[in-house]
């Protein structure tokens, strides 16, 4: 399901979208990646979502412009976007959505609005600093952690108030 409520500022207007893509590009072209046309496409769409999006919309959107109709064409470009920071899978909604910060690796926090499942990128580095601590205190070696926290947006809190 495509969701049109976003908070988060780094993803407000056109601009922004088009400085985000551009981060995208030049951390492609400084790690020697190929964004092919279907994953910039793809990329782009997820900038354009303002908010998460699952694979079967993008690949609904990507057949609708002749990119293909079989979900490997949808599930390999969100998982290299996904692999190379272009992207963050949001467990919860089974989605994905444009990295706010695809200029640099950094460690995010989901913030997913439980009435609208908008989607806000938050930093979080001491956040994984903290679960990277209790970790290893419990002698436990983490792969990956995927931070997300559930409430309300401020348009939603505002529009109940």
């Amino acid at each position: 399901m495509t969701q049109t409520s976003f908070c988060c500022p780094d993803h407000s207007g056109a601009q922004d979208a088009a400085n985000i893509l551009l981060q995208a590009e030049a951390r492609a072209a400084r790690m020697g990646l190929r964004l092919t046309p279907v994953r910039r496409r793809t990329l782009e769409m997820l900038i354009a979502a303002h908010g998460a999006m699952g694979a079967y919309d993008v690949l609904e959107c990507l057949a609708a412009e002749g990119y293909g109709t079989q979900p490997p064409v949808a599930y390999r470009a969100l998982n290299w976007l996904v692999e190379n920071g272009f992207a963050h899978r949001i467990r919860r909604l089974n989605a994905f959505t444009a990295c706010a910060h695809p200029a640099h690796d950094h460690t995010a926090a989901f913030l997913i609005c439980a009435t609208c499942d908008s989607v806000t990128e938050a930093p979080a580095g001491a956040v994984s600093a903290a679960l990277s601590a209790a970790a290893e205190a419990a002698g436990f070696v983490m792969d990956r952690a995927t931070i997300e926290a559930v409430g309300r947006c401020s348009v939603c809190v505002e529009g109940t108030a």
